[in-house]
């Protein structure tokens, strides 16, 4: 039994396969590959475009969609080994893992960290043990990574420029009154350098770089790829020739848990916002975010409404990418 977690644990060639079949998919070809199954997909957190495009994907494949939203239609679950549960959570990963296996054919979970230990968070601990106690297939719906955007992203690029090899790419952190989860900065790390995408990621400085974990994977990859991989904090560098521009906010992971101290630093770096004057520093470059994204927060009008920024084909994708992996794991198991 095969689970969709990460991208680090496909190859390369198996994650084209997977954006061959979601292309077929887009060119209207059906599948009625979950046809009598079902799939519970649990909702930590909000969502629109994972929520709209699993359900859809589901029934366009002939199965049935089981949304549960842990602690509003749904008991909270208690996630902790020997606690004694005389708190807010009802019932135990261990037997909700188990049940939901009883019922379904794959289980989807979305449950971002809670920004206030990243030593705690980094642990990924909501899906790990959804994989431990269930015996059917575990999909990420966004975690500490989001292998479901980077499909969506890498099928965009591929459209848009053909082979991705050696193609400059820039991932840079971008401006938000928040601090945001850092998993699809994680993933846009993941999936370019597993493509072999020559790789920059610029922050406004140290306190913003990624998880070592993925900067040390990023890093590897490029390696195993023949692509390469660099850090910047000098904006006119990072824009400097790059083909695709992908923005995304994080917070900065030293300052987890503590964001009266991150918010005055953060407020400096609002000039990181994706411009026009930005873009004219690339190479006739290509713009995306994940969405959802703040207009003259992250990106202006000018940048969103032109006819570079594909981030409404990425979202599209979304639907094809994971039909085409849900079908791979259905095959699989």
């Amino acid at each position: 039994m095969q689970h969709y977690i990460n991208t680090t644990d496909w190859s390369q060639a198996e994650l084209q396969s997977m954006l061959d079949l979601a292309n077929q998919f887009k060119q209207g070809e059906t599948s009625q590959s979950l046809n009598g199954k079902s799939v519970a997909l649990l909702f930590f957190n909000p969502s629109m475009r994972t929520r709209a495009s699993f359900e859809l994907g589901v029934a366009q494949m002939g199965g049935t969609a089981i949304v549960l939203e842990p602690g509003k239609n749904a008991w909270p679950i208690e996630f902790d080994l020997g606690t004694t549960m005389d708190g807010d959570t009802e019932e135990h990963i261990i037997e909700v893992a188990q049940v939901l296996s009883r019922y379904c054919d794959m289980i989807a979970v979305r449950a971002f960290p809670k920004f206030e230990n990243w030593r705690d968070d980094r642990q990924d601990k909501v899906i790990k043990a959804f994989k431990k106690y269930a015996t059917v297939p575990i999909i990420n719906m966004e975690t500490i990574t989001h292998p479901c955007q980077e499909l969506a992203h890498m099928m965009t690029i591929q459209k848009r420029i053909g082979r991705p090899q050696k193609k400059k790419y820039l991932l840079t952190w971008t401006y938000h009154p928040k601090p945001l989860n850092t998993a699809v900065a994680n993933s846009s790390l993941l999936i370019s350098t597993k493509f072999g995408m020559d790789v920059t990621l610029l922050c406004p400085n140290e306190n913003y770089l990624l998880d070592k974990r993925y900067m040390d994977l990023a890093q590897h990859q490029a390696e195993e790829s023949g692509g390469s991989f660099k850090v910047t904090h000098d904006i006119n560098e990072g824009y400097d020739g790059a083909e695709i521009v992908y923005a995304k906010s994080w917070g900065a992971i030293p300052f987890f848990g503590n964001w009266e101290k991150e918010k005055p630093m953060r407020d400096q770096y609002k000039h990181f916002i994706v411009d026009q004057e930005k873009m004219n520093l690339t190479n006739n470059g290509l713009f995306s975010h994940c969405l959802p994204l703040r207009r003259n927060v992250k990106a202006t009008d000018e940048v969103m409404d032109s006819d570079y920024c594909f981030a409404i084909d990425e979202a599209e994708n979304r639907l094809h990418v994971q039909k085409a992996m849900m079908q791979t794991l259905v095959q699989k198991t």
